[in-house]
């Protein structure tokens, strides 16, 4: 494979970065040990491959706040995380919580509800607008995308959709035939035919250069077309690549899903829990929507958890099985969730999260004024995108240098992930401290330096 084919492919990997690259071979060879080594070759003789994720970039033993651990002790910043670590890894709190569950109610069999679920349930209800009073609970988020499809046509008898090219929404196939990445349908044959997409509201390198009216244009018109669509299905903020649309532009969505009698589903899995700076994304833009689904930071890191909310008009479907999973009522999965909401509000992230991106946006824009190769900074809360550039007026990606910085960085204990070639997207445990904040950004900037003076 050519240099400018492996680009190409890295490029497609919106969700993430390659682990089929020159970069990860120089890394297997300078970084890793006899014994990682012998784990990792294991590793990729049992699971089946898959981009993203396998062959893997190193062998874990610990975590902890905001860290990550491998076997030889070296410690890495986690500002990826799969977006589970809102309350940083092995909170104390939590780790205490769910020790003590197991020593009760382990599981509860279908048709049998538990104390511990209906306290958690009340108390997530609790931190959201009135409207959305109903929920059912899965453990994982394509799940929830998927009780959120079922529901949105059990209400509105229109079987269409909705969603934004490049959004991601989980793997399995019904749910990646409503995302927008190409990646997760490769070799997969015929895909949902009910699944209509446009273009995001993207304004640094997206078709539609504005504040998203565009992006609206092109929404009403597939709305005044087609009556069989029933659902706008949409990551509030893009977590992979951090973008973020306007106010108008989610203010003036919400009025055409209201004019044309469709449902507003807002995919939160990612970013929900303050990741943002408040609660949910979506209340940056004095909107709500129809359907709401959250998830991984929701089992603290610790339990696959996720919850599809809706408004209480929509429970009105006995006859249907919207979710039916076997751990919708998993004890320990509400411990998980009760203990991550406490912990939120205990210790204050939200006002922490809040002086946190102020931090954040002075440090990265001093970095953009700094590197040529930072054409573009965005962020919002504890999540931000550097989009990086060979070139600032034509824009071309610097794909081979984020690939260079990002295994620099990892070299010196920073770990992150590269989506679409060339964004680096650093999302760190809100928990984390300024000073750890400071040092990680610090081993950041080193590299950009390093690098900037190779090229």
């Amino acid at each position: 494979m050519n240099h400018n084919q492996m680009e190409k492919n890295i490029e497609r990997l919106v969700e993430g970065d390659s682990n089929q690259s020159e970069a990860r071979k120089n890394w297997w060879a300078s970084e890793i040990d006899d014994t990682t080594r012998e784990i990792l070759d294991k590793d990729a003789h049992s699971f089946i491959h898959q981009a993203l994720s396998t062959p893997c970039l190193d062998v874990l033993k610990h975590c902890e706040g905001p860290y990550i651990q491998n076997l030889k002790g070296k410690k890495y910043f986690d500002f990826h995380g799969n977006n589970v670590h809102q309350i940083g890894f092995s909170h104390p709190k939590l780790v205490s919580s769910l020790v003590g569950q197991l020593q009760e109610l382990t599981f509860s069999t279908r048709r049998y509800t538990n104390e511990i679920v209906v306290r958690f349930a009340e108390k997530l209800l609790a931190t959201l607008p009135n409207s959305l009073n109903k929920l059912l609970l899965t453990p994982n988020g394509s799940s929830a995308i998927g009780i959120a499809l079922k529901l949105a046509r059990a209400v509105t008898h229109k079987h269409k959709v909705i969603s934004f090219w490049d959004s991601f929404h989980g793997a399995s196939l019904d749910v990646a035939s409503v995302g927008g990445e190409a990646i997760f349908l490769d070799h997969m044959g015929p895909v949902a035919t009910w699944a209509e997409r446009i273009p995001p509201p993207i304004s640094y390198r997206g078709i539609f250069e504005d504040d998203g009216d565009k992006a609206l244009q092109y929404l009403e018109y597939l709305l005044t077309k087609d009556n069989q669509i029933g659902a706008f299905l949409a990551e509030t903020i893009r977590n992979t690549d951090v973008q973020i649309p306007s106010k108008t532009f989610w203010q003036e969505a919400r009025k055409l899903c209201d004019k044309h009698g469709i449902l507003l589903i807002l995919d939160e899995i990612p970013i929900a829990f303050g990741r943002t700076g408040t609660m949910y994304a979506f209340e940056h833009y004095g909107i709500e929507p129809d359907i709401l689904c959250l998830g991984k930071g929701l089992g603290g890191g610790i339990i696959p958890q996720a919850a599809v909310v809706a408004r209480s008009e929509y429970d009105q479907f006995q006859h249907i099985s919207l979710g039916h999973y076997t751990h919708e009522k998993s004890p320990l999965g509400a411990m998980a969730g009760l203990t991550v909401l406490e912990i939120i509000e205990e210790e204050k992230l939200l006002k922490k999260v809040a002086r946190d991106e102020v931090f954040m946006r002075n440090t990265l824009h001093r970095f953009q004024k700094k590197f040529k190769l930072i054409g573009d900074v965005r962020g919002i809360g504890l999540l931000w995108g550097l989009e990086l550039v060979t070139d600032r007026k034509t824009k071309k990606k610097a794909v081979q240098e984020a690939e260079e910085i990002m295994y620099d960085c990892l070299a010196n204990g920073l770990s992150f992930k590269v989506s679409k070639g060339n964004v680096l997207q650093l999302s760190p445990a809100l928990t984390i401290s300024r000073k750890e904040l400071e040092t990680a950004l610090s081993i950041l900037n080193e590299s950009f330096l390093k690098i900037s003076a190779i090229v």
